[in-house]
């Protein structure tokens, strides 16, 4: 920092803790009488702060998390707006607990780490709002991403900012003291570019910049893309695999992303106009790019998903999505074995090759792989996938006279036995056995 710029947080930061000590309560809280327990901010900025984001006046039958409540007015809000609250702070609050008994409010109150607490430990929320709190934390994308798998619709966050430009480059202060305002727990301060930017990367769909007040910029994160016009046609999905194992094991709890190929006719793809989905949720691609012929985009894999199956789908901008493929998430061996499916007595699967080989039985791994079933009685298809232990390879290229289907295979399967069907239209063949070699 500037040495004038220096004086002038000292000087603001000396006003803050002198009008605090004064009046105890950080929050005014408006009382059943009619009275005001008077804090350090008003009523009027309350609102205001709130005001900055999409949230209805009617919250009947949604939950909402209040991350970081501290004397609860957003929490008590969001109740008087008919919506059920857990409100969660980092240490106990004596005056939340006071204002609660007060206003006669059913708001559950816990004690818990941003950094730490995920959906597994209290579920998932239609609203969370992360107010206040991220300039607060040491670890403030780990916080996001956390913030991002335990909601399920939007979050409305607010932080301190060093500057609201959008078009300057995303850069992040370091206060590894008291160098912002004097206070120990202000740990960094991002730029309003560098906010839009930890948000993306935390795993929200789309991130819309709501307005800068001061120093305090609102921001909102989407779990789901915004609709759009299908006039085109949907691209086709060649395959999708981990981007760093090149497998199918996806796990919730590590650093995953996803990276899909697929064929589509345009030639201006990029990160903006390209929605890839999983499961409920969208998720902006980090990376889209020309690849042997077609494309390939990668994706964070959204936080939040719970262990199993779930779809995945794309589409681009002005094009339908494509049939769902399924993929797992924190799988057992024994899903992988004992995966779900919805039998057809009609399609009927007969045997199984080496895609480039036509070794029946065998079919080899690694880098441009593929695989080869014969079937019959298959249906026109939208979704017609070759099955690999549960999780869908989509089918590249159909033969309807000889029952021929052709799957490519992700580079780093490993070796072992494996089960494979094929999928149409959510029904399943019986399963055959295979050895998949190196």
């Amino acid at each position: 920092m500037s040495e004038a710029r220096d004086s002038q947080v000292i000087a603001e930061n000396r006003r803050q803790v002198e009008r605090l000590s004064k009046l105890g309560w950080y929050h005014s809280i408006e009382l059943p009488d009619g009275g005001v327990i008077e804090g350090h901010q008003s009523v009027e900025n309350l609102r205001r702060r709130i005001a900055q984001f999409p949230l209805p006046d009617d919250l009947r039958g949604k939950r909402v998390l209040d991350i970081g409540a501290w004397d609860g007015w957003f929490s008590f809000e969001m109740e008087r707006r008919g919506a059920t609250v857990l409100a969660v702070d980092s240490a106990k609050n004596t005056r939340f607990l006071e204002a609660r008994s007060l206003l006669g409010s059913r708001v559950e109150y816990r004690i818990a780490d941003i950094c730490r607490l995920t959906h597994r430990d209290v579920g998932t929320f239609d609203i969370v709002l992360f107010l206040g709190v991220l300039y607060h934390l040491k670890h403030p994308l780990l916080a996001l991403e956390n913030v991002c798998g335990m909601c399920r619709d939007i979050a409305c966050i607010e932080s301190f900012v060093t500057e609201s430009d959008l078009h300057a480059i995303p850069m992040m202060e370091f206060y590894e003291t008291g160098e912002l305002r004097g206070q120990l727990d202000n740990w960094s301060g991002p730029n309003a570019s560098c906010l839009m930017a930890f948000c993306r990367a935390a795993g929200f769909a789309r991130v819309n910049f709501e307005s800068a007040l001061g120093e305090r910029a609102h921001v909102t994160g989407y779990r789901q893309w915004s609709p759009h016009p299908t006039a085109a046609s949907a691209p086709e999905i060649r395959c999708i695999e981990n981007a760093a194992t090149h497998d199918h094991s996806f796990s919730a709890s590590a650093d995953d992303y996803v990276t899909f190929y697929f064929s589509n006719s345009r030639a201006d793809l990029t990160c903006d106009n390209v929605f890839p989905e999983i499961g409920p949720f969208g998720s902006r691609p980090i990376h889209v790019a020309s690849a042997g012929g077609g494309w390939q985009a990668t994706c964070k894999l959204p936080p939040g998903l719970s262990a199993g199956w779930h779809d995945a789908v794309l589409s681009v901008e002005g094009s339908a999505r494509t049939a769902p493929l399924r993929i797992g998430i924190d799988l057992t061996d024994a899903d992988r074995k004992n995966w779900p499916a919805r039998a057809s007595g009609a399609m009927r699967l007969r045997s199984v090759a080496d895609g480039k080989t036509f070794e029946a039985g065998r079919v080899r791994v690694g880098p441009d792989s593929a695989i080869t079933a014969w079937a019959e009685n298959i249906p026109a298809a939208d979704a017609l996938a070759v099955r690999l232990n549960g999780t869908d390879l989509p089918a590249i290229w159909r033969n309807p006279q000889t029952g021929q289907i052709n799957a490519l295979l992700p580079a780093g399967l490993e070796p072992g036995p494996a089960t494979v069907s094929v999928a149409a239209n959510g029904e399943e063949t019986s399963r055959i056995s295979v050895e998949l070699y190196r």
